[in-house]
């Protein structure tokens, strides 16, 4: 504690880091940052711009950079995106600021931020085009965990011969990330071809009875082989699931060459 008080009446850190590094969170006016996540769980914090104004998000991205040293956004439109941008630049002018508008995720990383690593790969395989935002969505947050992420896309069981063609580099990963929209069939089916842990991401495309989702979820809760399943449409928490389930997979995988 002494030290924290000593770097903040040096004018080392801000008042919003030494609040972090006491509390564990930083107070802004659009709300408390959770500072200390990544540290407490591994998984960095996220804002969820959906609900918030670009002044809000704009706020708490700037007190998860000067805290944390990154911004990871999602849900974020293209105002928010913009908000973010503009006060990042004002801030830091070597930030990298990226925004993907089919994922809606926002990612900054201030110019002495060094990304985590992890020695993992997780696969994240889409069935179709339309699934590929949700998919992206949970890319982004298993890398930002540091997981390296293979994508695979477009290989829904319509044509099962294009999930084959890609089951022995999906078989490669140590955590798989399927996800899919109208009736959800590729989780259960992927999952009966490899030997590590898959989840399910249901995706909210589909129309009709089972719509939306519905059905995706249902049937990978109803799945015959074994998964797990997040709620339609959590890319953030699918990601940051499977960036932080290789270890016993990759342990076996050594055990097995040696």
């Amino acid at each position: 504690m002494r030290d924290t008080l000593e770097a903040l009446a040096a004018g080392d850190i801000s008042v919003a880091e030494a609040e972090s590094k006491l509390a564990g969170y930083a107070t802004t006016k659009a709300g408390r940052f959770d500072a200390s996540r990544e540290h407490r769980r591994g998984i960095p914090e996220a804002i969820l711009a959906e609900g918030k104004t670009p002044a809000d998000v704009a706020s708490l991205a700037m007190t998860a950079l000067d805290t944390t040293g990154r911004v990871l956004a999602t849900r974020a439109d293209d105002d928010d995106a913009a908000a973010i941008r503009t006060a990042v630049e004002d801030a830091d002018p070597d930030a990298t600021v990226k925004h993907d508008e089919r994922t809606r995720t926002v990612v900054v990383h201030r110019s002495d931020f060094e990304p985590p690593s992890l020695d993992a790969t997780v696969a994240v395989v889409a069935a179709g085009t339309a699934d590929a935002p949700v998919a992206g969505e949970a890319a982004i947050v298993a890398r930002e965990v540091g997981a390296t992420v293979d994508r695979v896309d477009d290989v829904g069981v319509a044509n099962l011969d294009r999930l084959l063609d890609q089951r022995e580099r999906i078989r490669e990963a140590d955590v798989v990330i399927v996800a899919a929209g109208r009736e959800g069939a590729l989780p259960t089916v992927t999952a009966g071809l490899v030997d590590a842990p898959v989840i399910a991401l249901p995706v909210s495309t589909g129309y009709g009875v089972g719509g939306e989702g519905v059905a995706a979820l249902q049937g990978a809760l109803q799945s015959c082989s074994v998964l797990t399943t997040v709620n339609v449409d959590a890319g953030f928490v699918a990601g940051a699931s499977g960036a932080h389930r290789p270890s016993d997979r990759r342990r076996k995988r050594r055990m097995k060459r040696e």
